[in-house]
């Protein structure tokens, strides 16, 4: 049978993008301290107005490499991350990398018992968040291994003018921390870089583990992901490669979160690995989003598919001057054919003469590895393969290659794929697999479809999983929570369409006997699952069931809810056209 791995599209389809490339062989902070060695006085981000050089962020990174090491965070501690997009987060996630611990990236709006799971997972010594948040991490902080707990502010990083504003309307909401609170503040930890008089770099190699992300991987489960300077690095060179029109010094809105693959992996270390420079987003809206990409004229930016449908409806966008844009790209859940053409119009009314390209990838490979030529599309396509990133279609769960146009799982392989999963190592062996070609697999437990000319066809999830906003949420963890709860008997989660986020999470719940299915019992529920859940996978709606329809093989027929509420869904569209005629 005629071999399905792809490579040469991109020379067939893409002439000035090359098909192999050579990897810088060092660690992410060695490949943005070459590129600002070379761009001293370059802006490398901005926040809320206020512009940080190359040198000047260098120089940060280095300070708070001293302070780490003076706090005593040593060569293979985890340290973990809980940040929005801002500059203390940046040093910090440079700084561990250049001492040789590992950067354990996670949601700052994760529930108290997600953070004390993260803590524990990756055994994380240190943990620096936001003022804002201090009071969930002391709540769980006697359960875990933590030491020390940086506290960062916006603030500090803000101009004069805009920390007065910030005073007076944000930093007014957030709860005082008490001043004997065990923690060490911002400013005082990058004081304590003086204290540092020993050599704190250490030289680890390309293929070291340098970041932990989180993901349900293809099982549901929570697990860390283990990825290497090298993945990060070698993600940051497919880019630009796939993207020749990239010149150092172009602007790209890192609106995607730090502890999301595409997010740290494309918006942060792709730009200031490859001198690019990021408009750095701490919370993002449609409205600062739209207004951000005009105040900058940025030249690429990122979203996931209900960004873009929110900002076709946006009145401040009517008169948007679009012509900066190089690139726009759309991940995270797939973008409909509908969609695309709606925004493609809108870039074109809007002065852009580019289109959306979609692009795919896992976590356990970063992020993306796969992206639409910017000169080509085929309708429904998730595109072509990066460089040296190949892609096969196999009979799922096995290595027996489909030919084209035949639908099976999406396999891929490459040198962003990730080192393994933490502690899982069953889990790994069965994500990770070496064929009889010499190359490691990862079986996404995705199904897609190949054409003749290598372009993938993503056709859907192998397993149960809501995407909502481009978050992933794995139902059978929702589930675990709900069923832990003291009232329920049993529960099933499902993703109900929503026109903004794609998907909103419902949970149908059967009560043990004798509790009654009253407000009071959801509301008990609903402020239980605040507690355990982060919230953009909060459900949405409960609802309350004697019985949950079973399986011929006695499992919850979810499948049958997710067609009774499409159904309610069509009537109610149904009755608003006939109120309409």
């Amino acid at each position: 049978m005629e071999t399905v791995q792809v490579k040469t599209p991109w020379i067939e389809h893409l002439g000035d993008v090359p098909e192999h490339l050579e990897y810088f062989d060092g660690t992410m902070y060695e490949a943005v301290e070459k590129i600002a060695e070379q761009y001293p006085n370059q802006v490398a981000f901005d926040f809320m107005g206020r512009p940080t050089t190359y040198k000047r962020m260098i120089d940060e990174i280095n300070k708070c490499a001293k302070a780490l090491r003076t706090i005593g965070v040593r060569d293979g501690d985890r340290v973990t991350i809980a940040m929005p997009n801002c500059p203390q987060a940046i040093f910090m996630f440079y700084a561990i990398n250049l001492i040789g611990a590992v950067a354990n990236m996670i949601h700052p709006l994760s529930a108290e018992k997600e953070i004390e799971f993260y803590l524990n997972a990756s055994k994380s010594v240190t943990a620096i968040t936001l003022d804002q948040f201090y009071h969930k991490f002391e709540k769980i902080r006697a359960n875990t291994g933590i030491v020390n707990i940086i506290i960062a502010s916006v603030k500090d990083e803000l101009s004069r003018p805009v920390r007065a504003g910030y005073m007076l309307t944000e930093g007014r909401k957030i709860k005082k921390i008490p001043a004997d609170a065990p923690v060490i503040r911002w400013n005082q930890f990058m004081m304590l870089s003086k204290s540092c008089f020993y050599n704190y770099k250490v030289k680890k190699k390309a293929d070291d583990v340098a970041v932990i992300l989180y993901s349900g991987g293809t099982t549901g489960t929570t697990k860390g992901i283990l990825l290497t300077n090298k993945n990060f690095n070698a993600l940051g060179q497919q880019v630009v490669a796939a993207n020749p029109m990239f010149r150092p010094g172009d602007k790209m809105l890192a609106a995607m979160p730090l502890f999301h693959g595409f997010g740290l992996g494309v918006c942060i270390h792709t730009m200031l690995s490859q001198g690019g420079r990021c408009i750095l987003v701490p919370r993002f809206t449609a409205k600062s989003y739209a207004k951000l990409i005009t105040k900058y004229k940025c030249n690429f930016i990122a979203g996931v598919p209900t960004l873009y449908e929110a900002l076709l409806r946006l009145p401040s966008m009517e008169k948007a001057d679009l012509s900066s844009l190089k690139g726009v790209f759309s991940g995270g859940d797939s973008l409909s054919i509908e969609l695309k053409k709606k925004f493609d119009k809108f870039l074109a009314d809007h002065n852009a003469a580019i289109q959306v390209r979609e692009g795919y990838g896992t976590t356990e490979t970063v992020t993306a590895c796969c992206l639409t030529p910017r000169d080509r599309y085929k309708e429904g396509s998730i595109g072509l393969p990066f460089p040296d990133t190949y892609i096969k279609i196999v009979k799922p769960d096995t290595d027996q290659e489909l030919p084209y146009g035949e639908e099976g799982e999406i396999l891929l392989a490459g040198p962003t794929v990730m080192q393994g999963y933490m502690d899982h190592p069953d889990e790994t062996a069965k994500t990770l697999r070496t064929h009889a070609d010499g190359l490691t697999w990862v079986y996404t437990g995705d199904l897609g479809v190949m054409d003749d000319e290598g372009f993938i066809y993503f056709r859907g999830r192998a397993k149960r999983m809501i995407v909502s906003s481009g978050y992933n949420i794995y139902p059978a963890q929702l589930e675990n929570i709900l069923d832990a709860h003291e009232k329920v008997q049993m529960s099933c989660v499902i993703g109900v369409p929503d026109p903004y986020r794609m998907h909103v999470v419902k949970a149908f719940i059967m009560l043990k006997p004798g509790v009654p299915a009253s407000d009071e019992t959801k509301q008990e529920i609903m402020d239980y699952c605040r507690q355990h859940i982060a919230k953009y996978a909060m459900p949405k709606d409960i609802e309350f069931r004697k019985e949950l329809p079973k399986t011929l093989v006695g499992k919850v027929a979810y499948r049958q809810l997710e067609e009774e509420e499409l159904a309610k869904l069509k009537e109610k569209e149904a009755e608003t056209e006939t109120e309409k005629a």
